[in-house]
Order: C-alpha cells, then structure tokens, then sequence
C-alpha cells in the first residue's frame, strides 16, 4: 500500500501497466483526497471551489489522456469506457452545481464521497484493470 489520505489508499494494484495513465490515476486519488478533506474542513467557498474545479480539470485531462492510450492500443471496449467516462462528467457536474447553489456542507461532503470517491475506486478496479488485461494479452502475443 502507498500513500493514505482521507480513507484513500493508492496501491500498485491500481496499476494499469502505462506509466502515464498509472501517475495520473496516484495524483487522482491525491486530488479527491484533498477535495474530501476540503469539504470536511468546510473551507471557505473560495478554497473550495478551486480545489474542486482543479479536481474536475484534472480528470477530464486524465479521460482524454486515458482514452488516447485506448485507441492506440486497439481496446474492444473503448466506445462502452467513453460513455462511463461522460456519465461521470455529467454526476461530477451536479456536485459542481449542488456547491454553486449552497456552498460547502456536510450534505455535499458526503455526495462528493458517495459519487467521487467511491466511482474512482471502482472505476479503476472494475473498469480500468480491463484495460490493463488488454495489454497485457496483447504484450504476450
């Protein structure tokens, strides 16, 4: 296990087997950690709304980099994972919004660990190690 902030723990099993993809997933679980920490400090609105708009930039950037590396390595499943990716945008929109019409509280804490953190987590076990099985399988033929 690597580096633990706010109930998130990045490990090597999260890895994909692409450095760049596998760095940005690390700094990912580093960026929701801050966010969870922020809405729980209630810091002010300010604070807030630039952790949680880094946050936002930052994994639209990761999907985009993320999906690159699908296409160029044949993935079967890239049109299914985009979508995921968009569903998320969409939910990570509403929490974006929830903070723009009432600030920080424990209500959006709570949503920001509801949809954030446990979406990243299980994306990357369920969806992004398939990706990972793909390269591999090719790597070995």
């Amino acid at each position: 296990m690597g580096d633990i902030k706010y109930g998130l723990a990045w490990s090597t099993d999260y890895e994909l087997g692409c450095a760049e993809v596998d760095e940005q997933h690390h700094r990912l679980f580093i960026l929701v950690s801050d966010l969870v920490q922020a809405c729980m400090d209630e810091l002010d609105a300010q604070a807030l709304h630039e952790t949680l708009g880094f946050m936002v930039n930052y994994a639209v950037q990761h999907f985009t980099d993320e999906e690159k590396f699908q296409l160029d390595n044949d993935y079967p499943d890239y049109e299914r994972h985009k979508q995921i990716h968009e569903d998320f945008k969409v939910k990570v929109g509403e929490l974006v919004q929830e903070f723009n019409d009432n600030g920080s509280s424990v209500e959006l804490s709570n949503n920001v660990n509801k949809t954030i953190v446990r979406w990243l987590i299980n994306h990357i076990q369920r969806e992004d190690m398939k990706i990972g099985e793909h390269i591999r399988k090719q790597n070995a033929t």
